[in-house]
């Protein structure tokens, strides 16, 4: 029994040997000696295909499409995977070129042991051919592309804008250059795009999302035969973040309508939370003037060369002299410092008297008896004297230790820095330091000065500057009476369907060490600005506005118009500031701009009773007036 049982277990051992000796036979005929295997081997190629993600596309605060994506096919061509005898006749026909076209776009800088001019360009790697084919030459050549080994179409998707409107918000996309592309580890190849301005390159990389692969079977007249070993070892596109932004789209329209035939920046942004509401630099233009197309370039030529420079940011850019909105700081500053009251009268008799004679000047105005008839009035004496006694904190013979103070205010208030706001194009404003006027005064009093010297910093002229951005900020401060979140774009992510947190550092409120008690005053002042001051163009029934007007010096023409404001009063909703260039005064042009913008956005609409504001606004001009 137990020999019968060694024998069969044998048999089976053999039966299993025998086929697998055929199987290994089988196999060697077929790789080795086998002619139609190596000749299907030979007429198959495994190519990797670059799958590009679709770019995140972005939204308004209130879902409204700000950004899309539009499909675009480029022509690509590996130089050294063309064949000899190519019917280039047809090929030309194809896509619409001559033949001198056609050996133009081949003839490129090689690379050639990494000493090549052009570091893109090598005949092992694809490169396009022609970028952005019409949909007509696409559907035209893609029935015969096969004929033509070597090219091959990529599709990609730049973008496109349903509204004419935020183009300084949205920013534009450029090709990336050769030195991004030859950097170590770079993310990039030819022809690839990446953010160049605003929001597209803020948040580049979350919108840009992350390119795949799929390897794939070509037989040798280039058509694709099959997936490489199912799929198994392709890697799926990975689309970039949707983003919404906290731009009202509706007030973002409304500002830039109002700052047509003007120059300057509007800044919009709701107190509570940061978001920036509005964002306007004017002159401004239409952002699908950048789509990728024939016209763009000619387009991007025109827009450069523009005498009012239209891609300069004038809302975060622009740093200019913030004029009397500045005295609201000065006198937040010197309530803390103790070194004035709410209650404190300082005359004026036409301007601030200091070595016989009135500098600087003041509107006609009675006396003010408070800090708030001085915010109404926009009292230069006032703020000058107030201004003077903080610098003195110490001592007339020692400003240095008084400015230190006041200046590490302004840090709290984050003036005279960047805001760091989300956003790429962005200035910090300035002020002086002690240094800086020692050596502005070197020469005529060998770097000593003292508080007259600079009591002008005190109206918000002189040595001081801010972007609209932070007025803006400065407004949202006071009416939140003493704190604020870093002004901020994006409202939220979305990725794979899934609400994305904006960065922690926008979520966090900021103080700026100011007693609450000292705003009272200073707010209540600037509601008189508007019902009973320098800003009675901004009054407007059923909302109660507080704002302050500044009217910035300016030696080359007509002054600028300056306005920052927060309503409702006693539940601030919008925080604003308008800067206008050689508007005049606050109240000419800045202030009721704003205005109209407060009531669009809290009401939703300009009363009938205001529309006679609105057309002045309209067809108010300020452009081109420098000599």
């Amino acid at each position: 029994m137990k020999q019968n049982r060694i024998n069969r277990s044998l048999h089976i051992q053999l039966v299993f040997a025998f086929f697998t000796i055929v199987l290994i036979g089988k196999a060697f005929q077929l790789q080795v000696s086998s002619d139609s295997f190596k000749q299907a081997a030979r007429n198959t190629t495994v190519e990797e295909k670059i799958i590009y993600p679709a770019r995140g596309v972005v939204y308004d605060r209130d879902t409204n499409l700000l950004i899309y994506n539009i499909p675009i096919y480029d022509l690509m061509v590996n130089y050294n995977k063309i064949e000899e005898g190519m019917d280039t006749v047809k090929f030309c026909q194809l896509l619409g070129i001559d033949k001198t076209t056609f050996e133009r776009n081949l003839d490129k800088d090689w690379q050639r042991n990494n000493l090549s001019k052009d570091r893109r360009y090598s005949k092992d790697k694809p490169f396009p051919f022609i970028d952005r084919l019409s949909v007509e030459t696409y559907a035209r050549l893609q029935e015969s592309l096969y004929e033509f080994p070597g090219f091959f179409v990529r599709l990609r998707n730049v973008r496109g804008y349903p509204e004419p409107h935020g183009a300084h918000v949205l920013g534009y996309l450029r090709e990336v250059n050769a030195n991004e592309i030859a950097e170590a580890n770079s993310q990039y190849e030819l022809g690839d795009y990446k953010g160049a301005s605003g929001i597209e390159l803020q948040y580049d990389q979350e919108l840009r999302g992350q390119k795949g692969k799929r390897l794939v079977l070509r037989d040798n007249l280039g058509r694709e035969v099959s997936t490489f070993s199912d799929g198994s070892a392709d890697v799926p596109a990975k689309s970039g973040r949707d983003l919404f932004l906290s731009i009202d789209l509706e007030l973002q329209k409304y500002a830039e309508q109002l700052m047509q035939n003007k120059a300057g920046g509007v800044i919009a942004i709701e107190p509570k939370t940061g978001e920036i509401l509005s964002m306007v630099s004017a002159p401004n233009y239409d952002p699908n003037l950048l789509v990728f197309n024939r016209n763009r370039g000619n387009s991007y030529q025109e827009l450069a060369r523009d005498s009012n420079n239209i891609f300069f940011n004038r809302a975060t850019m622009a740093a200019y002299p913030p004029g009397s909105i500045f005295k609201t700081v000065v006198g937040l500053i010197a309530l803390e410092e103790e070194e004035t009251t709410v209650n404190r009268t300082v005359p004026c008799f036409g301007g601030y008297y200091y070595g016989g004679r009135i500098r600087p000047a003041c509107h006609a105005h009675a006396t003010c008896t408070d800090i708030s008839q001085g915010i109404q009035h926009s009292c230069n004496a006032y703020f000058a004297q107030v201004f003077r006694d903080i610098i003195d904190k110490k001592s007339y013979a020692e400003p240095q230790v008084g400015l230190k103070i006041f200046n590490d205010h302004l840090d709290k208030f984050n003036l005279g820095r960047k805001l760091n706001l989300d956003f790429p194009q962005e200035s910090r404003g300035d002020y002086y330091t002690d240094s800086e006027y020692k050596e502005l005064y070197k020469n005529n009093n060998n770097g000593t000065w003292f508080s007259p010297y600079i009591m002008s910093v005190g109206i918000g002229q002189g040595e001081v500057t801010l972007t609209t951005a932070q007025m803006a900020n400065l407004a949202a401060i006071i009416a939140n009476k003493g704190t604020y979140r870093t002004p901020h774009l994006a409202k939220a992510f979305v990725e794979d369907g899934q609400l994305v947190s904006i960065p922690e550092e926008y979520l966090i409120n900021h103080e700026v060490d100011i007693a609450k008690e000292h705003f009272t005053p200073i707010i209540e002042g600037m509601e008189k600005v508007v019902t009973s001051g320098t800003a009675r163009s901004a009054y407007t029934p059923g909302i109660t506005i507080c704002g302050k007007t500044g009217t910035a010096e300016n030696p080359h023409g007509e002054d600028h118009s300056i306005f920052f404001a927060f309503a409702p009063k006693d539940d601030p909703q919008i925080a604003i500031a308008v800067y206008v260039e050689h508007g005049r005064f606050g109240g000419t042009i800045a202030a009721p701009i704003a205005s109209l913008l407060i009531e669009k956005y809290v009401t939703d609409t300009i009363a009938p009773a205001r529309k006679y504001r609105e057309d002045y606004v309209l067809n108010y001009k300020s452009l081109n007036t420098t000599p």
